[in-house]
């Protein structure tokens, strides 16, 4: 493998742009871990041009968020550290504008020493997923929604989070949901999201003021899923960075204040037909499909065998709490934002289903993965959604899994998902996050001192 001389010719045209003749002094060669994080190497541009090989361990896939590593069953050279090959796909590569040199950052396609794609890589999985698509002829289309906080900085861990001061001097309040006002007390950061963006080339849908003290929305365009992945991957980066350059953090926690609503990536999906371009969730009289229902009821029957990577860490669970702009249960409605599935409204064209139960914590090509993987089965194996819900769902009881421990628990009894996303991932997910709820457990709360110290 070779990356050429003629490297920079391939890369996109937003980066040409924002380079406007300059020199790139320097290359990150990033891919996306399990957390969603990027892992990779920096290098001198010239360096980068010539070289022949990029490498990583298998062990970052390893380690879970807290930095320990977990041991796998039936993998008896884990702790050889082979080295996995790193190819780059100048199709996802952007600028980084908040660097104080020029420099680009592209992401890498990861595959082991014998050419095949690596089964434990998260963009990997996405990728494995939409295969399985292609063999029917059809094309998802996804859009994904980006929330998040900004927040006070936090260096204490001990305490707790804050809404960040705006331009008034005051601090940030909470249910002022498409507040303008709102959007302009954090002007500088938004500023700074909106120019980072176009310099890597993303196209902003909207922006908006969500419910939460400081809590911001950024819309995407709909697309391909593996590109749509690339972009929240990369926007966690520059939104993180337009924070801290502005004195404040951005964080994507589920749930980082006990007061506020959680952060949600909401995934509208579509699907089309490869044959004709057409969204195969509309029937010939442009009514919905059998297959749009197979989708919906994949969506209600499998997201809990999934949860697990639509909400991954012990903090999403409590985002899912009645009447508090979070699904507790996958009813699925028209128009109907208490329901986990929605159907937004638009023309036939449009037709497409919202997962609302995704959290802004999650990686994004897993989420989008486990997702699309639900659907499918639900469309191939011909599933039946129950009744469209058109009251408030938050009024059913709540059938989303109440804890982590509970979503790994189903996350291990659906052969098809499983399949699906690729048995050695599902082994390694698995170990993951079991190892990552223990060491929670091991964590005395400032509740338990407060209720039980004295009391019990």
């Amino acid at each position: 493998m070779s990356y050429k001389q003629e490297w920079m010719d391939v890369l996109p045209q937003a980066f040409h742009q924002w380079l406007d003749g300059r020199r790139v002094d320097d290359v990150e060669c990033i891919i996306a871990d399990l957390a969603g994080t990027a892992r990779g190497k920096a290098m001198p541009a010239r360096k980068f041009a010539r070289a022949d090989a990029m490498y990583l361990p298998t062990s970052i896939f390893y380690q879970t968020i807290n930095g320990e590593y977990v041991d796998l069953e039936n993998m008896p050279d884990q702790w050889t550290e082979s080295d996995l090959v790193l190819t780059p796909d100048f199709s996802a590569a952007t600028a980084v504008p908040w660097s104080a040199d020029v420099t680009l950052q592209v992401m890498h396609d990861v595959r082991n020493q014998d050419g095949s794609l690596n089964q434990m890589t998260p963009r990997n999985v996405l990728k494995r997923v939409l295969e399985e698509y292609t063999k029917q002829g059809w094309q998802p289309v996804v859009a994904p929604e980006i929330e998040f906080y900004l927040t006070a900085p936090n260096v204490d861990p001990n305490l707790p989070v804050e809404p960040p001061i705006g331009r008034t001097g005051r601090q940030g309040i909470a249910r002022q949901a498409y507040s303008m006002s709102a959007v302009e007390e954090y002007g500088p950061v938004i500023d700074d999201i909106y120019d980072f963006a176009e310099a890597s080339g993303f196209e902003i849908d909207t922006i908006i003021q969500e419910g939460g003290a400081g809590q911001i929305e950024i819309n995407l365009q709909h697309g391909d899923p593996v590109h749509l992945a690339d972009q929240v991957f990369f926007y966690k980066r520059l939104i993180r960075e337009a924070a801290m350059r502005n004195k404040c953090f951005a964080t994507f926690m589920a749930k980082p204040m006990e007061e506020q609503p959680g952060s949600a990536m909401h995934i509208h999906q579509s699907v089309i037909s490869l044959a004709n371009g057409q969204n195969i969730f509309n029937d010939e009289n442009d009514q919905p499909s059998e297959l749009f229902y197979g989708f919906v009821a994949g969506q209600q029957q499998l997201i809990p065998n999934v949860l697990c990577m639509l909400a991954p860490y012990v903090n999403s669970y409590r985002r899912f709490r009645r009447d508090d702009s979070a699904p507790i249960n996958l009813e699925w409605g028209i128009d109907n934002r208490t329901t986990g599935i929605r159907i937004p409204l638009s023309n036939t064209k449009g037709r497409r289903v919202e997962n609302r139960v995704v959290g802004m914590d999650c990686n994004p090509y897993l989420a989008i993965a486990a997702s699309l993987a639900c659907g499918l089965i639900g469309m191939l194996e011909k599933h039946k959604p129950r009744e469209c819900y058109t009251s408030d769902a938050y009024s059913l009881p709540q059938d989303i899994p109440r804890d982590l421990t509970r979503a790994l628990d189903l996350f291990s009894d659906c052969p098809q998902l499983e399949n699906l996303l690729g048995p050695e991932f599902c082994s390694l997910y698995r170990a993951v996050k079991t190892q990552e709820v223990d060491a929670y457990l091991q964590v005395i709360s400032p509740w338990e001192r407060e209720h039980l110290l004295l009391n019990v």
